[in-house]
């Protein structure tokens, strides 16, 4: 069977953004939100994606137009609940927020569809990447605690990067891999950050991977610890640099690779992106020869 992972996206954003083009305001319209900016990494690298999303709301409409174009097998939901959007300015090289329009609540039934679909799709994948909304309103957190143990219960790979109490729910699912950020787990030193690490393995978390931004990231792996180095690369836009990590780790995995070598795939993916305006962008040659040169020092104790 071909290499899939399938992705929870509850509610992709609309995105838009302003550039600059010869003096003059360059639009660009694009399907965004975590889950999406993981996908097209994972398609990238060469593994089939399976979206299980929402759309709802004239957002929804157009990104659905949107998400045709794009190389993902979509599993969507027309909803009620309308998507989120929002407009960023990127003239001066900066990204500036103009404005952010929220998603909606899904409705009980709206909700068990997608959830629904997310565990059929993920069990037939045998790894499955969740993903969170830019709103918490959108579904309880309990969820996640539901959709990781449903899945890791029958025999998929669950990889989440969440944040607040949606990562709570799901590491007490059970998940394989966690990757999540220094600044979440709000700790800087390298002492605090491993102790952490520890704490969210002990629920049966095969690997933990720690985002630092510039410094090296820390990685938990089967009860070895590593710090994740890699070649320096000039960066243009650091945003979704951690979303494509955890869809490199992802594809890795579902690619049949070591949890080792797919925490390189990861590393790389992080590293591609940050050179690139787009998120959750890359080419998959890129990546895998710049995997190549990602080195797991490990951490003696």
């Amino acid at each position: 069977m071909d290499a899939r992972v399938a992705v929870f996206a509850p509610s992709p954003q609309l995105t838009i953004t302003i550039e600059d083009l010869d003096g003059e305001p360059d639009v660009h319209l694009h399907a965004g939100g975590q889950g999406f900016w993981q996908s097209r990494m994972i398609a990238a690298l060469g593994v089939e994606a399976v979206v299980c999303a929402t759309f709802g709301g004239e957002t929804g409409r157009v990104l659905r137009t949107l998400l045709e174009g794009e190389h993902i097998d979509l599993k969507a939901r027309e909803v009620a609940a309308r998507n989120g959007a929002y407009v960023h300015d990127r003239r001066d090289g900066s990204r500036d927020e103009m404005v952010e329009m929220l998603p909606e609540a899904l409705s009980r039934h709206e909700l068990d569809d997608v959830y629904e679909s997310a565990l059929v799709e993920g069990i037939r994948a045998g790894t499955a990447v969740l993903s969170g909304p830019s709103d918490d309103r959108v579904l309880p957190h309990d969820t996640y605690f539901r959709l990781t143990s449903d899945l890791a219960g029958n025999g998929c790979r669950v990889i989440v990067d969440l944040a607040g109490d949606r990562l709570a729910e799901a590491v007490r699912g059970g998940p394989h891999v966690v990757k999540v950020s220094h600044e979440e787990l709000g700790e800087e030193e390298l002492p605090k950050l491993i102790q952490k690490a520890k704490e969210i393995a002990s629920s049966c978390v095969h690997g933990v991977v720690v985002s630092r931004a510039g410094e090296p990231a820390l990685a938990l792996l089967e009860d070895q610890l590593y710090l994740v180095r890699m070649p320096q690369l000039e960066a243009v836009d650091t945003r979704g640099a951690g979303d494509s990590m955890t869809a490199g780790i992802s594809a890795g995995l579902a690619l049949g690779m070591s949890l080792t070598d797919a925490v390189k795939l990861g590393a790389a993916a992080g590293a591609v992106n940050v050179t690139r305006h787009g998120l959750g962008s890359g080419g998959g040659e890129a990546v895998r020869e710049l995997g190549k040169r990602v080195e797991l020092e490990p951490i003696e104790e």
